[in-house]
């Protein structure tokens, strides 16, 4: 599985930006996708999750902001979002998961300037 993540860029803090995920495979609607971030000196954190079924959860530092989606014809999940904030400052990666395996994007750059 190969993963393309992009979207990211520069940003005023209450904008908005938006991520998708391309992936590879054919069983892209069997397998759950999220996005996660990793910002300098910092451990790399779940962001939102969402799995083959639609369920989503989300961390609780981008409720009500951010909302990820999924378009299984396109191989395609998203993450908007909005209202960003300096603290969202971060390198997003996408991640595709099996029961087995975890496949991960090479990440894109989300700066948020204050």
């Amino acid at each position: 599985v190969q993963l393309q993540a992009y979207g990211g860029g520069l940003v005023q803090a209450g904008g908005s930006l938006r991520l998708a995920c391309t992936a590879s495979g054919s069983i892209f609607s069997r397998r759950n996708m999220g996005w996660f971030r990793q910002a300098p000196g910092k451990q790399r954190e779940m962001v939102a999750i969402i799995s083959s079924d639609g369920t989503i959860i989300y961390a609780d530092s981008v409720k009500g902001r951010f909302t990820i989606s999924r378009d299984n014809a396109k191989n395609t999940a998203y993450l908007q979002m909005n209202s960003l904030k300096p603290e969202d400052t971060a390198v997003y990666y996408c991640a595709q998961a099996s029961n087995t395996q975890t496949w991960w994007g090479q990440g894109t750059q989300v700066t948020v300037s204050s």
